[in-house]
């Protein structure tokens, strides 16, 4: 059977985010009804370089890949995703997943907001100008009207730079603050995408009826909310159980101290088909900690692949 490669224009040009938000949140729904299977991240390294490995089976949908990537001082992460056929295992393609890793985690924002935020919430505050920035904030506008944005990051002259982006995409007013806590004290919404090592967000800063999705940390010992702050959370979700109790360094701390404890966490799949509660009440702080599935890539992919052979994209090769 041939096989398809698509590089990064090409998986950009297929998937846009609406799809995105469809297929991420088919995946959540699919892993609430125990109709997939998601493994979690794993990890191996050189002397020089380290290369992560995820995987996920999804029934129904006839898809079951991979993402695997490598990381290293001297290049650019490299991201690809194997997509195999889920009812005869043959190879169907491999794609470039460095837009589609970003696409699918602002989509995972997208849905939690959706469902965790107030449906009146039309502010948001971006902590973060990274690659991984710009689809948070997408997400989140196709799921909230939002009216303002206000962005911030560490370096000034890289948040000017991302608000005259997001500028430039959007209708809503954009404004810079010069702290973190100028994006986040007043906001609906907050969406953290930094590469912090080290916790910033503070519990004072958290006010009622707050929702925060917290993305830019996926190992242990590195977080982005101080233990107090997640403490202050009336309700906290993680994208899945499993890979949050290896990878969510913003709950690693506050389980220690027992501030919180697992059996209060929620899965967002099994919240998401009605297993258990979402927002209750306006004047809960919610919190969204995302590490990112495999699932989601899964899904993804197969949206592109889907397109890709109808509209005839991509370069065939018959293995």
């Amino acid at each position: 059977m041939p096989m398809l490669l698509l590089n990064e224009d090409e998986v950009e040009r297929l998937l846009p985010m609406s799809e995105a938000l469809e297929a991420v949140e088919m995946a959540f729904r699919k892993i609430g009804l125990e109709e997939a299977v998601n493994l979690t991240r794993s990890r191996a390294v050189t002397d020089h370089a380290q290369i992560h490995i995820m995987g996920a089976t999804i029934k129904g949908m006839g898809a079951m890949g991979a993402k695997i990537y490598s990381t290293s001082r001297k290049n650019p992460p490299q991201f690809y995703v194997p997509l195999f056929d889920g009812k005869t295992g043959l190879l169907l393609s491999i794609m470039k997943g460095d837009h589609l890793g970003r696409i699918r985690t602002g989509a995972a924002s997208g849905i939690a907001t959706k469902i965790l935020s107030r449906p009146d919430s039309t502010s948001l505050g971006i902590l973060g100008s990274g690659k991984q920035a710009f689809t948070q904030v997408e997400g989140i506008a196709q799921v909230r009207k939002l009216e303002r944005v206000t962005v911030w990051s560490p370096t000034p002259a890289h948040r000017e730079a991302f608000a005259e982006t997001l500028a430039k995409a959007f209708p809503f007013a954009i404004s810079v603050a010069t702290t973190a806590r100028d994006a986040v004290v007043g906001h609906d919404i907050v969406s953290t995408i930094t590469s912090a090592y080290d916790p910033f967000i503070e519990a004072d800063w958290l006010e009622p009826g707050m929702h925060i999705n917290a993305c830019g940390s996926n190992f242990a010992g590195k977080a982005e909310l101080t233990p107090e702050a997640v403490k202050k959370c009336d309700l906290i979700v993680v994208d899945n159980r499993e890979q949050a109790r290896l990878e969510s360094g913003d709950l690693e701390k506050p389980i220690e101290d027992k501030l919180v404890c697992w059996t209060d966490i929620r899965d967002f799949g099994p919240l998401l088909v009605g297993r258990y509660p979402g927002r209750e009440n306006p004047n809960q702080i919610t919190l969204f900690k995302s590490n990112g599935l495999a699932i989601q890539d899964v899904a993804c992919a197969m949206r592109v692949y889907r397109h890709a052979v109808e509209q005839n994209v991509g370069t065939t090769i018959d293995w």
